[in-house]
């Protein structure tokens, strides 16, 4: 950020004045986009506020109609940075800091691929935004291209025409594609960044897998589960959690380990918990059994790729799995 605000000539000191014109500029767009939709922005002052209980309702009356649903604004923590200069160095730059708070704006929308998603859109540099889309809602607008029938509850699929063909559909899930419509939506929320030839990074912040069984008929999962969600319980050790994870359990591991048993007004569950990974297995609407995992750091997992050195060399060899969206359908080369 210091070698851009060089590059633009604009005095390190003044980064404050210049951040503020682009944040009036990012308020006066969100403004602007909801008056096109007719929308009023709703300012979200309570932190045990629902946004997806809010969305649901709305849904409701709307329909899931491909479009902007509703924009949020909410004073939220975001990183940040401060002029500084340096007496030993006698240089003048800008210095990170982690503990800046600003304006941040939620865009929901239906997009015509994706589904239900939202970018969150911070008004302060660097404008990191964050965007939340569901897998289920992607394979669903596939099966329809291709006119296989299927039942989807929530984020369920109860019933699929064909599940070899779906599961192949999902097995060409293109992060590529991904890349160019999550560039889309910056452009769109974001617009101003055009002017400086800027475009984004996408990492992943936080990923779900689910591996869903369905059941032919209710009773079968029922006379099971009870049995197999107590059995698991108590027979699953942190040795048999670092497995399911593709770890070995060593002495020294000190991160957060261990089984959690809960009952949950739609029923109970099981979590396996390991560093920034859980799996968790419950059954959904009494016909289904979901085990699913999650990570918040997909470089927690390992797996065979390509590895390319500083010095211009690569190998192929077992590596930490990379953070960007290329990671959602990793290739072995």
């Amino acid at each position: 950020m210091t070698s851009f605000l060089h590059e633009k000539k604009i005095r390190i000191f003044d980064y404050p004045q210049f951040a503020q014109g682009l944040r009036n500029e990012l308020i006066a767009h969100a403004q602007k986009i909801a008056s096109e939709n007719n929308l009023k922005i709703e300012y979200i002052p309570k932190k045990n506020f629902r946004q997806e209980k809010r969305i649901a309702e709305i849904l409701k009356k709307r329909g899931d109609h491909p479009g902007l649903v509703h924009i949020f604004s909410v004073q939220e923590s975001c990183t940040s940075y401060k002029p500084w200069h340096d007496k030993n160095t006698h240089k003048t730059f800008l210095k990170y800091d982690p503990s800046g708070k600003c304006l941040h704006y939620y865009f929901y929308f239906i997009h015509k691929i994706l589904g239900l998603c939202y970018v969150r859109v911070p008004t302060w540099i660097p404008f990191r935004l964050q965007i939340y889309c569901n897998g289920h809602t992607w394979l669903a607008s596939q099966l329809q291209k291709q006119k296989i029938p299927y039942t989807l509850c929530d984020n369920a699929f109860l019933d699929i025409g064909d599940f070899q063909k779906a599961q192949e559909i999902a097995n060409g899930f293109s992060p590529e594609h991904l890349h160019t419509i999550l560039d889309e939506f910056s452009r769109k929320y974001c617009p101003f960044l055009k002017e400086f030839h800027l475009s984004y990074h996408w990492s992943v912040m936080q990923i779900e897998y689910a591996t869903d069984i369905v059941f032919r008929q209710q009773s079968y999962l029922q006379t099971m589960y009870d049995t197999l969600a107590r059995t698991a319980i108590h027979t699953v050790k942190p040795e048999n959690i670092a497995t399911f994870l593709g770890k070995k359990l060593h002495g020294n591991y000190q991160d957060d380990m261990g089984n959690r048993f809960n009952t949950r007004i739609e029923g109970t569950r099981i979590k396996h918990v390991m560093g920034p990974a859980s799996v968790k297995l419950y059954e959904k609407f009494g016909i289904m059994l979901r085990i699913e995992t999650t990570t918040y750091d997909v470089s927690f997992f390992e797996h065979y790729r390509k590895v390319e050195h500083r010095d211009g060399t690569s190998e192929t060899k077992v590596a930490h799995v990379k953070k960007g969206i290329y990671c959602i359908h990793a290739k072995i080369s």
